[in-house]
């Protein structure tokens, strides 16, 4: 499959998905929903930039690959 960037819709939702799992991770906590988005843009925008997507990828696959990814770039700071 022909890896390709995501539309701006699509770089919206992985960023929407990215920045609940980070959320998550805060236990919802009230006060830090700026920052979560601010960071899920900067993750998402530098894995889009250093190896693009699969757009057609099922969103399951996709929301999973995020979630991992994120919890990658925890583990190594």
């Amino acid at each position: 499959m022909r890896r390709q960037t995501p539309t701006p819709e699509q770089r919206r939702e992985m960023i929407a998905i990215a920045a609940y799992y980070l959320a998550e991770r805060r236990g919802f906590a009230p006060g830090g929903a700026e920052n979560d988005w601010f960071r899920a843009e900067q993750t998402i925008d530098s894995m889009i930039a250093g190896q693009g997507f699969e757009v057609a990828a099922r969103p399951d696959a996709v929301r999973r690959f995020i979630r991992n990814a994120l919890l990658l770039q925890e583990e190594t700071g």
